[in-house]
């Protein structure tokens, strides 16, 4: 018997490239629906080519339907601060430009206020003294990726890319966070 009474609740994070974002996201339990896409900018309908240029302003992304009555929205944050260096500005890695931000794009007051209130955490639990630089914004017009960047990473596992750094995030939310996993009677 499921609750009736659970609402689904949107989040978008940006914490580099997408292809990973999702393929982290997708593991966890209560996650109803996870899509890459671009946020934060201001072309219209932009594409990858456009978004990878850096001038439309656009972060990849990853929009996070979630049902908070089977995975809170802190164990979501940690999630996302431990799968990407939120102490990097416009950079991931590798994957260097506005498009690669640590982001938050909120819908609700109430995932706004937890996310400055982890950052404070974070900030101040940090022995290096590096500061975390993740935006955190009200959500505008999300625009859905193009269909071959959804699943990237289930449908290309042996790309160079997805073995060096999907796969390690993946790993690492798999041991880290194996309570917040579905299991297989999850759909």
């Amino acid at each position: 018997m499921g609750n009736t009474t659970s609402k689904i609740e949107t989040i978008i994070f940006a914490g580099g490239c997408f292809w990973c974002t999702e393929a982290v996201f997708k593991m966890l339990r209560g996650v109803k629906s996870v899509e890459p896409g671009y946020t934060g900018g201001t072309t219209k309908n932009p594409t990858y080519e456009e978004v990878c240029t850096g001038t439309t302003g656009h972060a990849e992304a990853t929009k996070i339907d979630y049902d908070p009555a089977e995975v809170g929205l802190r164990d979501l944050l940690t999630v996302f601060f431990a799968t990407h260096d939120p102490t990097t500005l416009n950079r991931q890695g590798n994957d260097v430009g506005t498009e690669y931000r640590s982001a938050i794009f909120y819908t609700t007051p109430e995932q706004k206020v937890e996310a400055e209130k982890m950052i404070v955490e974070i900030d101040a639990s940090s022995e290096e003294g590096g500061k975390v630089v993740t935006e955190i914004a009200e959500l505008g017009e999300f625009y859905p990726a193009e269909a071959e960047h959804r699943d990237y990473f289930a449908k290309n596992p042996e790309r160079a890319y997805c073995q060096i750094v999907v796969s390690p995030k993946v790993a690492k939310v798999q041991k880290e966070f194996a309570k917040l996993l579905r299991n297989s009677a999850d759909n």
